[in-house]
């Protein structure tokens, strides 16, 4: 029983997804997610209780889910002998590697950027997995500064520095209508210019 209701929330987030894609977060209704999932509204409502929750279960399944396993590797017990450059190394493959090879988190992000003006979604995007990044790299870029190796200054604003310094080298995907081709490579090297630049700015000048 449970893998057919595992199946059927699968079944409902795709077309969920679909949905939100082709009409947008505002002009989406439970109604439409139901017909295209194949299931009844009342079914719908019971595995999510408003298209709010619905929502961020699809950006949480489909696009901010790589930026939940960025920071899982911030707090794995077995990274803790990494250097920094190398820990922001891999936040970063994690982060870009998916925005460079999901085109369905790409759209997403894509649609969060143009509707956040008139809705409420940007705060549902942000809360969907977002913050729970940049509190692990706000709190690895705190360490690093206790410790001496970064000068002293906002740990939280460095955060989010860094995060748009590895999402500017991914800018022309915003602007693309099929998704450019990168290897593992291309994203390592991307990564690492984006780390430089940053600890060149950040890191204290007697390290």
């Amino acid at each position: 029983m449970r893998t057919l209701t595992e199946q059927k929330k699968t079944e409902i987030l795709n077309a969920a997804s679909s949905v939100f894609l082709e009409q947008g977060y505002e002009r989406a209704s439970m109604e439409s997610v139901a017909k295209r999932a194949g299931c009844s509204k009342a079914t719908l409502y019971n595995y999510f209780p408003s298209k709010e929750s619905l929502f961020e279960a699809v950006v949480r399944t489909f696009s901010t889910i790589f930026l939940t396993h960025a920071a899982n590797e911030l707090h794995c017990v077995k990274n803790e002998t990494l250097s920094l450059a190398e820990k922001l190394q891999r936040f970063g493959e994690g982060m870009l590697g998916a925005m460079t090879s999901d085109w369905k988190a790409l759209q997403l992000y894509r649609m969060v950027l143009g509707e956040a003006g008139h809705s409420s979604i940007g705060e549902l995007f942000y809360q969907s997995g977002v913050r729970e990044s940049m509190n692990a790299l706000t709190n690895v870029m705190e360490r690093y500064t206790e410790n001496g190796e970064l000068s002293p200054g906002n740990s939280a604003l460095r955060a989010r520095q860094f995060s748009a310094l590895v999402k500017a080298e991914a800018d022309e995907l915003f602007l693309k209508r099929e998704m450019p081709v990168y290897s593992s490579s291309d994203v390592t090297t991307m990564v690492e210019s984006a780390v430089q630049v940053f600890l060149n700015g950040t890191r204290h000048s007697s390290v």
